[in-house]
């Protein structure tokens, strides 16, 4: 697994701007970023290939939000390991 920025984000997602993903980020649509540095974050791939693959399914918003939910819950998680 590796760890999106921003730019590869949005090249993979299709997001235009750093505003819409914080905006899927509030709604509930789209995983929060991952600390890597002071002051930079990222995305795990997995969760980006998790979301993408959601949406070509067509799933709804709410079970893309149920998802995303599973992804922030595997994390935790992974934290206690």
């Amino acid at each position: 697994m590796s760890i999106l920025r921003m730019p590869a984000v949005k090249a993979e997602t299709g997001h235009r701007s750093h505003a819409s993903i914080y905006n899927a980020i509030k709604a509930g649509t789209f995983t929060r970023p991952v600390l890597i540095g002071q002051r930079s974050v990222g995305w795990p791939s997995s969760e980006i290939q998790a979301i993408n693959q959601a949406r070509i399914a067509g799933q709804s918003e709410a079970t893309i939000r149920e998802l995303v939910n599973d992804l922030h819950a595997k994390r935790l998680q992974q934290k206690t390991l």
